[in-house]
């Protein structure tokens, strides 16, 4: 299965990393979610379970970014990591904003469109900041 994927993306001219940068994603976003949920299940307040489902979710995309997509587990990355994090937080709420000032006022759609975008950027950043490869 592995191996058609890498085909299909070499026909339509499509990085292999991004597509595991994506899947990558979609791990991170479970993990998030999950730790959230147990620490909520665990009677924490919701606010306490966001915060560590916030911090543990960003060490673990760490090094799942790192390891599977980018092949660099290396710790003193972090400090860069989570400045992509931060850039794209600021980008997302900068973007929102302008949203609204567009009188585009369904952030349900505005976040869903900034989506892709997000992914490119922190894809981007993360190749070209963080783990510095080409």
């Amino acid at each position: 299965m592995i191996s058609a994927l890498k085909t299909l993306c070499e026909k339509f001219n499509i990085s292999w990393r991004f597509i595991k940068f994506l899947f990558v994603g979609v791990l991170n976003t479970l993990f998030g979610y999950a730790v959230f949920a147990l620490f909520n299940f665990l009677g924490l307040h919701y606010t306490l379970s966001t915060l560590l489902a916030t911090v543990l979710g960003i060490l673990f995309n760490f090094k799942t970014t790192g390891c599977i997509v980018f092949k660099n587990g290396n710790n003193k990355l972090l400090f860069r990591f989570v400045l992509v994090y931060s850039f794209t937080y600021i980008f997302t709420i900068a973007a929102l904003y302008g949203f609204r000032t567009l009188n585009m006022n369904n952030m349900y759609i505005n976040y869903a469109l900034l989506l892709p975008v997000n992914a490119m950027l922190s894809y981007i950043l993360m190749k070209k900041f963080v783990f510095l490869t080409t």
